[in-house]
């Protein structure tokens, strides 16, 4: 029987992250969960008695913060779990910045070097999955208020590979993700400590005052409601599915 992410979505709107997991590893032998933040982390800690059953991965740009380095082998040595990373392709990274300079997002927006630094290597990543796990939350941004529990996933499925996308997170608040971190001793980002709460490539992150929404300073010279780098492009708009697919 095919698989109904709206189905699923419906019967897991409210459930605990740890169930969740345990009805995706039950249904899908090939799947992922992304690797990068705090909400992530906290998934790979959920997951982490499951042994190999979920692919980890990280998208390596080129751009991360040292700090964010140092976080991953961190994670990597503390649950004793592969973390793959996927790298974008070398000579498309050479031509952008040979063409327009190592910072053309600041003039011409992000999207084209999420394209090349992000989408293309996810993309080759979720191929070879049917399911892929995400940190997503509601209370993250405009852009993800109405991101469901379960979801097909409309940006990365193709004709003959869907693929499904599972939130686990959804319903969590950060304060809640910050409470599991530290009751389960979770290893974090340090970057974490120095005012920066949603950690992204370096020239594309700033630390946030007390007062500002988390993800302020991702992206902070666009505006909040286009603040997706492709990763989650449908939380934007339908007409924004076509370009992403396109894109890599």
């Amino acid at each position: 029987m095919a698989y109904e992410p709206e189905v699923a979505a419906a019967k897991f709107a409210e459930a605990d992250p740890r169930d969740v997991l345990a009805h995706a590893v039950d249904r899908f032998e090939r799947i992922a969960l992304s690797f990068s933040g705090a909400e992530d982390v906290a998934l790979v800690d959920m997951v982490a008695d499951l042994g190999d059953k979920v692919q980890i991965f990280c998208l390596d740009t080129g751009r991360l913060h040292p700090e964010t380095y140092r976080f991953l082998e961190k994670v990597r040595d503390h649950y004793g779990l592969d973390i793959e990373l996927m790298f974008p392709d070398p000579e498309a990274v050479q031509q952008l910045v040979r063409e327009k300079g190592l910072f053309s997002f600041y003039r011409d927006g992000h999207q084209e070097c999420c394209a090349i630094r992000k989408i293309e290597p996810l993309r080759r990543k979720l191929a070879n999955v049917d399911a892929w796990i995400t940190g997503q939350r509601r209370d993250q941004s405009p852009t993800r208020a109405e991101v469901p529990v379960v979801q097909q996933d409309r940006a990365f499925s193709t004709p003959g590979h869907p693929l499904v996308k599972f939130n686990p997170l959804a319903n969590w608040t950060s304060a809640q993700v910050w409470d599991y971190i530290r009751e389960y001793e979770v290893p974090y980002n340090e970057l974490h400590e120095r005012g920066f709460k949603s950690i992204g490539c370096e020239p594309c992150t700033r630390p946030v005052a007390p007062h500002e929404h988390e993800r302020a300073g991702r992206w902070w010279w666009e505006a909040a409601t286009q603040k997706e780098c492709g990763l989650h492009i449908t939380n934007i708009r339908e007409d924004d599915i076509k370009p992403a697919r396109a894109s890599a």
